[in-house]
C-alpha cells in the first residue's frame, strides 16, 4: 500500500488523499505504527462494510468479526487520523428480528465517528449461499416494509452528527439528509414509503432487480 501511495504521488501530486474500501479485520491486521504510516502515506476516507452490529447475524454470515471489533478498530483509526464511512446492510438481520439489528447497530455506530452511513438493502440471487440457507429453512428473509422499518429505527436511534444516505441501486427509493437535523425529514419519508407504496410494489422492484 505504501508503493500504490508513491506511485500515486509519483503521477498524480495534486491528489490529496487515496481513498479505499476495506473491512474490519483489514484494519485489525494492521498495528498502529502500520496505520500511522499509511495515514501518513495519504490513505484516508475508508469505507468500511461493517454491515451490521447484530451479532447474531454477525456469526450466521461468517463474518470474522463481532460488534465489539468494529467500535475497537475505528478507534484506532481515529487515533491513526484516517477517517471512515460505514456501509450496513438493512435486512441482514433476517424476519422478525431487523429492529433489533438496528438498535445493535446504532449502538456500535453511536461509539463511532463515521462522516457517512451508507445504507443498502439486501438483495438475494438465487446464485448466493443465503439462498440456499433459505431454501434449507435455516433463515428466512425479511419483508421490504420490515426493511423500511428497520432502516426507520436506525435512523431513529442514531446519536451521533453524521451523513445517512441510501442511493444505491439496491434501495427502491433513495435518500439522502444530515443527522441529527433532517432526522424528522427522514423518518416522514420513510414512514410514506411504508404507507403509500407498500410492500407488493417495493417487492416487485426487488425481485426485478437483476443487478447490483
Amino acid at each position: 500500500m505504501r508503493k500504490i501511495a508513491s506511485l500515486v504521488r509519483a503521477y498524480f501530486p495534486q491528489c490529496k488523499s487515496i481513498g479505499c474500501f476495506s473491512r474490519v479485520t483489514d484494519v485489525a491486521a494492521k498495528t498502529d505504527e502500520e496505520l500511522a504510516e499509511l495515514a501518513a502515506a495519504g490513505f484516508d476516507g475508508l469505507t468500511i462494510g461493517i454491515e451490521t452490529g447484530d451479532e447474531e447475524a454477525l456469526a450466521f454470515m461468517d463474518k470474522g468479526y463481532g460488534a465489539e471489533d468494529i467500535a475497537k478498530q475505528c478507534a484506532r483509526l481515529d487515533a491513526a487520523g484516517i477517517s471512515y464511512a460505514f456501509f450496513y446492510l438493512v435486512g441482514i438481520s433476517g424476519a422478525g428480528r431487523g429492529l433489533a439489528g438496528a438498535r445493535a447497530t446504532a449502538d456500535v455506530c453511536n461509539r463511532t465517528n463515521p462522516w457517512l452511513i451508507g445504507a443498502n438493502m439486501l438483495t438475494i440471487y438465487r446464485s448466493s449461499a443465503l439462498y440456499r440457507e433459505i431454501e434449507a429453512g435455516r433463515w428466512h428473509e425479511a419483508t421490504e416494509v420490515e426493511k423500511y422499518e428497520e432502516v426507520k429505527e436506525l435512523v431513529a436511534q442514531l446519536d451521533i452528527p453524521v451523513e445517512f444516505a441510501m442511493l444505491g441501486a439496491s434501495n427502491p427509493v433513495m435518500l439522502h439528509g444530515r443527522l441529527p437535523e433532517q432526522r424528522e425529514g427522514l423518518l416522514a419519508t420513510l414512514d410514506a414509503v411504508i404507507s403509500d407504496i407498500g410492500e407488493e410494489r417495493l417487492r416487485r422492484y426487488r425481485v426485478n432487480l437483476r443487478h447490483l
